[in-house]
Parts: structure tokens; C-alpha cells; sequence
């Protein structure tokens, strides 16, 4: 079931897993629903995407606990809280955490289905960044050490002459390098190698 958009919900309360269960289907969407935290880690698959629906009190390891634990994994699905007990501390943590949202039971079926969509949307958006830093990490695996450096440079806002003067090289070099860095890298030109290595967030050092 990992390789589809699915809404994981975890809660203690039978009725509850059930009317959400059914409100999801009804809205065309796939559920798979679990009793406890426990329960829901010993099922879990990294291919799992859509989102999780987590009661926040539950016997056990709670919605929190279980929360901390899919973040240090790490786990990417989002997560949307759910709670029936008016309790601002926990709810203040789950957003912290990272929670889509915390929503109070009883909870209203537009809001929960709101919520669900765009914790779809969030996790979609989190598996194409990762598949994009993935590409970008493996053609800087590709650079020199050389070529790394010059390609720093350039995204620092060195020009040619720059780079040449604090690498101790001929303007000419550089260019060789800069050519060869925008070939391994895909880029386009020098905004476009700026963007997918800014996009891609920290790279590793040498």
C-alpha cells in the first residue's frame, strides 16, 4: 500500500478509527488505520507516502511520543493531531514538532478533509525536494576537488578574474573548469547552477 497516496490513522478508539475511516473513503481517499503507536511502527515502510492522522493521548506511547520518534527516523509523512482533551501545552509541542495541525474531537469533516489534502501536498512537495537534492548531490559527487571549488566560487558571486586571483590560476583555467562544472552539473548557465545548488540546500565538504 506504500507506492499510494495514503491517510495513516492511529487512535485507541475504535468508533474514531472507524468515522474516519469512513469519512476518508467517502472523499475518495485510501485509509489504513491502526489501534496504537506500536502498532502503526511495527506495519511501517519507508515507501509509505500521504500523511498521518495521530491521536495525541493514547495509552502507551503516545501521539507525541510517537511523533519524536518518526522525526528522529527521520520520517517524512506529515502529520495531523488529533485530540480530545482541550490540552494548549501538547498542542503547542505537536506544532513545533512539526505538525500539519492539532485538530480538537469533535472534529468537522471539511476541516479534517482541508488538513488531509494539504498534508498531501506537503508530503508530495518533501519527496520531489529529496529526489532533487538526490540529483544535485550525486553530479557534486561527480566534481574535482578543483572544479568543486571553482563551482563554490561562482555561487559566492566570484567572476572569473576573482576565482583565477584566489586560486592562484589563469583566467583561462578557471574558464576550462567553469565549462566543465556547468556540463556535470546540468546547468544551463551560472543563475541556473546558482539556483539548483542553493535549492538544494547544505553540501557536503570535501
Amino acid at each position: 500500500m506504500g507506492q499510494e497516496s495514503t491517510v495513516y490513522v492511529v487512535d485507541d478508539d475504535p468508533a474514531v478509527r472507524r468515522t474516519i475511516e469512513m469519512l476518508l473513503e467517502s472523499a475518495g481517499l485510501r485509509a489504513a488505520t491502526y489501534a496504537s503507536a506500536e502498532e502503526f511502527l511495527s506495519a511501517y515502510q519507508q515507501d509509505w507516502r500521504g500523511c498521518l492522522i495521530l491521536d495525541i493521548c493514547m495509552p502507551g506511547m503516545s501521539g507525541l511520543d510517537l511523533q519524536e520518534q518518526l522525526a528522529a527516523m527521520p520520517v517524512s509523512l506529515p502529520i495531523i493531531m488529533v485530540t480530545g482533551q482541550a490540552d494548549v501545552p501538547m498542542a503547542v509541542q505537536a506544532m513545533r514538532t512539526g505538525a500539519v495541525d492539532v485538530i480538537g474531537k469533535p472534529f468537522s469533516r471539511h476541516v479534517l478533509l482541508e488538513r488531509v489534502r494539504e498534508a498531501f501536498k506537503r508530503d508530495e512537495k518533501g519527496r520531489q525536494y529529496k529526489l532533487e537534492r538526490a540529483e544535485i548531490l550525486e553530479r557534486v559527487a561527480r566534481l574535482t576537488p578543483r572544479e568543486r571549488e571553482v563551482m563554490d566560487l561562482i555561487v559566492a558571486g566570484k567572476h572569473t578574474k576573482g576565482i583565477a586571483a584566489e586560486l592562484e590560476l589563469s583566467p583561462k583555467t578557471v574558464e576550462s573548469y567553469r565549462a566543465s562544472v556547468m556540463i556535470k552539473m546540468g546547468a544551463e548557465n551560472v543563475a541556473d547552477l546558482v539556483r539548483r545548488v542553493v535549492a538544494a540546500g547544505p553540501l557536503p565538504d570535501q
